[in-house]
């Protein structure tokens, strides 16, 4: 099992909406240790190189070759919880310049506050 953390980018297998299917995609985690310790599960955002449409709840990660990624991108606002076996590996961590962008949008969806 690969250990990972708030803030962590991470190559996970991520199911499609409908459902049917996954396909290997970078997501940011965005659970806690404190998760990660009582729970077999982590809560990541999705990530995506469609930079050219952004919605509501969406970050463009500036830093975005410094955080590991291979092409430009951003954090969806698409949340899920993944079992901790379906994560590769991880490819870097995301600036705290960028997660600041990102926990700003989120609260927009969610009312609230990452951390």
């Amino acid at each position: 099992m690969i250990k990972c953390k708030y803030g962590d980018i991470v190559l996970v297998n991520f199911g499609f909406s409908e459902g049917i299917g996954f396909k290997k995609r970078p997501a940011l985690v965005i659970s806690s240790e404190a998760y990660h310790a009582e729970r077999q599960e982590v809560v990541i955002l999705a990530i995506t190189s469609n930079v050219n449409r952004i919605l509501l709840g969406d970050t463009k990660i500036s830093e975005w070759k410094e955080a590991g990624l291979l092409y430009p991108s951003l954090v969806t606002a698409i949340i899920r919880t993944v079992k901790s076996d379906m994560i590769f590996r991880k490819i870097g961590e995301i600036s705290q310049v960028d997660f600041n962008k990102v926990n700003e949008n989120v609260r927009k969806i969610i009312g609230g506050s990452l951390k």
